[in-house]
């Protein structure tokens, strides 16, 4: 493994390209396209992606049963309930803020990889918790902090995405992946995703109709799914290239480009107590990264 000037330059590019994932979703719904439509097409344009990038790589390993639960878990806890309250969300929250939010992630892992004995307590890891906490009472508190100080229960609901996220990688990390690549798990929970949210799209009225001639909102969810896919791809590679401890860094450019681009592309505007909410989310984020990590697994 090593760090060098590529290594930096995918680090960099990848904060880019996730980052740009959330003004993008803002755009996906800004047409009115409901939860479950969004994330039965966001899950088939997914596993298109992700399936030819693994015929290009030789093709990819069948189910067993183990690899079946596996599988749908991660469909339903990686993606279709935290879609549904990223998607809800969206609608309400500035994407900017919505960057910022998302860098819970890890500070909701770590409790629960205490709970169930993944991890050892570590006083200044907490500490990171309480930040995350501080930085998420600024924008609930103050009613100057968000545009709509009615948006703010939203605030939980796209936590709740972040939480989600946290019992995914906890999971991962207690029982695996029962031999498959990250890229083909990932393969198998969209076209299960895509499975369920079908038929919920439906029977709720959220299906969304890709007949009609496309607009903004249509682009943007093709460019979200495709986005998410080379993300998560270009990760992986970069663990293997440059080691975990150099790769989870990435969350800081995520975040940093999710507010950069949502002012870029949205022309979105923030009080002093989002920016303020930001600065606490990057210590916390510093705070709780792990400083060790198993080779090639996740954090010790």
């Amino acid at each position: 493994m090593q760090v060098n000037l590529i290594s930096w330059a995918v680090l960099i590019s990848l904060g880019a390209v996730w980052g740009l994932s959330m003004p993008i979703t803002r755009i996906a719904v800004s047409s009115g396209h409901q939860q479950f439509g969004l994330l039965f097409w966001q899950s088939v344009f997914s596993c298109v992606a992700l399936g030819l990038f693994l015929l290009f790589q030789g093709g990819f390993r069948g189910l067993d049963r183990r690899r079946l639960a596996r599988s749908v878990f991660i469909a339903v806890a990686g993606t279709i309930l935290p879609g549904f309250c990223a998607y809800k969300a969206a609608y309400h929250l500035p994407a900017g803020v919505m960057s910022i939010i998302i860098s819970l992630v890890p500070m909701m892992a770590f409790p629960i990889a205490l709970a169930i004995g993944l991890e050892k307590f570590q006083a200044m890891r907490l500490l990171g918790i309480l930040f995350g906490a501080a930085a998420i009472l600024l924008m609930l508190g103050p009613d100057s902090s968000l545009p709509d100080p009615n948006a703010a229960i939203f605030v939980l609901v796209a936590a709740g995405a972040s939480i989600c996220y946290g019992i995914e990688a906890n999971f991962i990390g207690k029982f695996g992946t029962s031999g498959l690549s990250p890229v083909e798990i990932l393969f198998w929970a969209s076209l299960f995703s895509a499975i369920i949210c079908g038929p919920l799209a439906l029977l709720s009225g959220h299906w969304v109709d890709l007949t009609a001639a496309w607009q903004g909102p249509e682009f943007a969810l093709l460019a979200l799914s495709i986005l998410n896919a080379f993300g998560y791809s270009s990760y992986v590679w970069l663990v293997g290239y440059a080691g975990s401890v150099f790769s989870a860094q990435v969350a800081y450019l995520v975040t940093l480009f999710g507010v950069l681009w949502s002012i870029f592309l949205l022309q979105e505007q923030y009080s002093g107590w989002i920016w303020a909410s930001l600065v606490l989310m990057l210590i916390g984020l510093f705070l709780v990264r792990p400083r060790r990590f198993r080779s090639g697994a996740g954090a010790v």
